[in-house]
């Protein structure tokens, strides 16, 4: 019996030295993908061995996205209120970018903001556009007219409320307003399907309704021999917080890299998308 006690009891520290030692290895691998120094996604996260980044037209959407300014290492996500999400291996980096003050950017929100700052940046006006989830439609142009959108009870129509401007505030105040009155469920009316093995940098994990949830690709990597494909992904969501590069829960060695594949469910930190939930902005 003594024997037989030592022997499992061998066994078990040699099983627990093995896992530590293959944690480790893990773990060293899950650094090689991070260069703590880099400031935006682009140069803080590494590709894995074998690996390029597929290139992006210059001032594309896919271009913004890879080139999101970060904070520092390690930062923590700070919600709307200014308090801290702990990092229960959710995520990988923090993107540097205010929030404001109300609980109003989740993870639709978070989304439209994005693709909002890029068609600002590039002064495409004409492009920024989104539904609230009445399905009435909130032209960035008609705002920077001066009207606003007044929401009556059922009813929703335009009203000359202000000068004609178009600053920065502007803008965010307009956004704000669509995060309002938008969600995931109105989002996802408003971009098309595509297939997962056609995923592009700027398409977005989504399931509209309440709840709901939205991701997007703000990156992705390509192994020239063998042709498979690599994504990251960035989330806000709920109460509001900060955009956030999200961690592989499934495969912590090349985390936050997510692998394109065939497989059903795709699993985030903090929610499960199938492979028919990829969509893609109409004017991307």
């Amino acid at each position: 019996m003594k024997r037989m006690i030592v022997l499992v009891a061998c066994l078990w520290i040699f099983t627990g030295c093995v896992n530590t030692e293959k944690a480790q290895q893990l773990s060293e691998k899950a650094k090689t993908m991070i260069n703590e120094k880099g400031m935006t996604i682009s140069e803080r996260i590494n590709v894995p061995e074998g690996y390029s980044r597929i290139e992006a037209e210059d001032n594309s959407f896919a271009e913004y996205l890879r080139n999101l300014p970060l904070k520092e290492h390690q930062a923590k996500v700070l919600y709307y209120d200014g308090k801290i999400k702990e990092n229960f291996g959710v995520y990988e980096a923090v993107i540097d970018m205010e929030i404001g003050t109300k609980n109003l950017q989740q993870c639709a929100d978070a989304v439209m903001r994005l693709r909002g700052e890029y068609l600002y940046q590039q002064k495409k006006w004409e492009e920024i556009y989104f539904n609230l989830t009445n399905g009435f439609r909130v032209d960035y142009c008609k705002w920077m007219q001066g009207y606003r959108v007044v929401v009556d009870g059922n009813k929703t129509y335009w009203e000359k409320k202000s000068p004609e401007l178009n600053s920065y505030e502007t803008f965010r105040n307009y956004m704000d307003f669509v995060f309002i009155y938008a969600g995931t469920l109105s989002l996802s009316q408003e971009l098309q399907s595509v297939k997962l093995e056609e995923m592009q940098m700027g398409d977005v994990l989504i399931q509209g309704g309440s709840p709901g949830h939205a991701v997007i690709v703000v990156d992705m990597a390509e192994n020239k021999e063998t042709g498979k494909k690599l994504y990251l992904l960035a989330q806000s969501y709920m109460p509001a917080q900060e955009i956030q590069l999200l961690a592989n829960p499934d495969k912590r060695e090349i985390s936050p890299w997510y692998v394109l594949s065939a497989e059903e469910k795709i699993h985030t930190p903090e929610w499960i998308f199938t492979k028919d939930d990829l969509m893609r902005f109409f004017n991307q």
